[in-house]
């Protein structure tokens, strides 16, 4: 990149991503006149939806839990969104708001520092198109590159890096169809992991996955009976009615390889940002055989893998379903308050949201939609109320 010279840009308020939460900051910025620009290093809004998806995801909550502040879905889509809606939909949401003309699309942010003196936030970004460097100085700062920033990769699985058939992280996973006839292990067994297995077992494939980690599996109506009754009950009481319902449906998930988590997935999703997993027909396919359940992996030798439990056997290609993490503290520079070291909100709800200097967080506390449609409201309203007053923490 060019180090010098670099072009500089100002405004009040700065948001770092244009996915679903830095898009809900902004409408509602938009809503109250205050100027911002939003800055990404992909080439789209949302690209987590648009280039990191596989071709059968639908979203695993009624629609009304998936929406951004001030535009509901229409009446007419579908109860559970398939991924091609829901980008149609966040293309009419940016188009409602008007929010094109302020993005900054292509540029990876490489640091941003609060100075004290000139209470502004500097941030230093890299145009990737021209190759220069570009200079952002605001007032306020909004952190919302999400929670799925990029795609982790296990480490300590000897032989992965020498084995002989294909082997992709999930997020170049598209279709089963492309594995149609071949022996495929899914290394994880969250939301995608179990999902990617299904439609491995639709497509043809000879499925097997690998479950590490205790779980808890849900169907779409308990997931959705849960996220209804959390606003109104305690977590501990929820967590119980999830696990007795679960039980009733799935009986003892541990005749088929796979381990119920000893606490709750309302706890473990609160406090581990563990999420369960919401049944996309894995379950069946597990029971009747298609699908395999393996433990932990120990060794690869060639396309031979050998599990912990001694058994083997020889796949085509291998898909890595082993999650995104935040990387965020890359580039952010001081702070110790707001974001914590796994680059998530740093503080207990509901203080997650609100940092110091003119700092905010929106996403990141493992809250959904729903959480990233409040935080950008309190974002707003807060911003909005110290432009008011001509008052900026910088404390």
């Amino acid at each position: 990149m060019e180090q010098s010279p670099a072009t500089t840009f100002s405004t009040t308020v700065l948001i770092i991503g244009a996915g679903s939460s830095g898009l809900a900051v902004a409408a509602c910025l938009t809503t109250k006149h205050i100027p911002f620009l939003i800055l990404d290093r992909d080439d789209s809004t949302a690209s987590l939806w648009r280039h990191r998806t596989y071709d059968r995801l639908h979203l695993h909550l009624p629609k009304q839990f998936c929406q951004l502040p001030l535009l509901p879905h229409p009446p007419s889509s579908p109860t559970y969104l398939p991924c091609a809606d829901f980008i149609r939909y966040v293309d009419d949401y940016v188009a409602t708001f008007g929010l094109e003309k302020h993005l900054k699309l292509r540029r990876r942010v490489d640091s941003a520092k609060f100075d004290l003196a000139a209470a502004r936030w500097r941030v230093s970004a890299a145009n990737l198109e021209s190759g220069k460097v570009e200079e952002y100085e605001a007032r306020f700062l909004v952190v919302a590159t999400g929670e799925n920033d990029e795609a982790v990769f296990p480490v300590g699985i000897i032989g992965l890096d020498q084995y002989k058939g294909e082997a992709v992280h999930s997020q170049q996973y598209r279709t089963g169809k492309a594995y149609e006839g071949l022996d495929v292990l899914v290394v994880g067994s969250g939301n995608s992991g179990m999902e990617i297995a299904c439609d491995l077992a639709e497509s043809g494939a000879r499925c097997a996955i690998v479950a590490r980690s205790q779980l808890h599996i849900v169907t779409k109506e308990i997931w959705s009976f849960a996220m209804a009754f959390i606003k109104i009950l305690p977590a501990n009481w929820v967590d119980s009615l999830i696990i007795f319902l679960c039980y009733l449906w799935f009986g003892n998930i541990s005749k088929y390889g796979l381990q119920r988590a000893s606490k709750g997935p309302i706890y473990l999703k609160r406090n581990y940002q563990v999420y369960p997993v919401v049944d996309a027909g894995t379950f069946s396919k597990i029971k009747s055989g298609e699908i395999e359940v393996f433990p932990e992996i120990s060794m690869i030798e060639g396309k031979n893998v050998i599990f912990k439990n001694g058994k083997q056997r020889s796949f085509d290609a291998i898909i890595l379903a082993t999650g995104y993490r935040s990387a965020i503290k890359r580039w952010l520079k001081d702070d110790d308050y707001l974001i914590g070291d796994d680059g998530l909100a740093k503080q207990k709800f509901p203080k997650h949201w609100k940092g110091n200097n003119g700092l905010y967080c929106a996403g990141l506390n493992q809250s959904g939609f729903y959480g990233s449609s409040r935080d950008a409201m309190n974002i707003a309203n807060d911003i909005s109320l110290l432009l008011e007053n001509g008052k900026i923490n910088i404390a």
